[in-house]
């Protein structure tokens, strides 16, 4: 089968993602953001008070979407958090560095086109209060993290992880309660 390079699209420019100070939707009282995090679409990014934004971080509230941190949460370095359908992180969670949570992916049902030239779908990722994600895991779209639950790091996440358990693997698979 020949790939069908006839819907080649355009690719236009976001911005540098550095122009967000004094444009946050919300940056409660306390919050640290680290040197080098960049915020795209910062009129949609809520940051609880006393939240903490690792270095190199990437933040995209993306035009159609919004990204909520709340309370007391920390992200560590080099995160990827994407906000297209909507991303809801409670409080007092723990996001490790290295962390990617994506609320949209190609849909590609026809193999002659190319995956990156599909259409998105998109889904809205909640992550519950106390909950904890480990260093480089991954959260796809769709996806609800109960209250205080663990992802496992380097975990890929592809269904709801219940509140109060353990969920380690690639795809993740709940291992106990906690």
């Amino acid at each position: 089968m020949t790939v069908d390079l006839s819907k080649i699209q355009d690719f236009r420019s976001w911005g540098d993602g550095l122009d967000w100070q004094d444009r946050l939707a919300d940056l409660g009282e306390g919050a640290v953001i680290e040197d080098g995090v960049r915020i795209f679409h910062p009129e949609n990014v809520h940051i609880g008070k006393s939240g903490y934004v690792g270095h190199l971080s990437v933040i995209n509230g993306y035009h159609t979407g919004f990204v909520k941190i709340g309370d007391g949460t920390w992200v560590g370095a080099y995160a990827f958090l994407h906000g297209a359908a909507g991303l809801s992180i409670g409080r007092a969670v723990g996001i490790g560095p290295r962390v990617t949570v994506l609320t949209s992916e190609h849909d590609a049902p026809d193999a002659a086109v190319p995956v990156l030239h599909c259409q998105l779908s998109f889904e809205p990722v909640t992550i519950g209060d106390g909950a904890h994600l480990g260093t480089g895991a991954t959260v796809l779209p769709g996806v609800t993290i109960g209250e205080c639950a663990v992802v496992g790091a380097g975990a890929v996440v592809t269904e709801d992880v219940p509140a109060r358990t353990v969920a380690v693997g690639s795809p993740a698979q709940t291992v106990k309660q906690r």
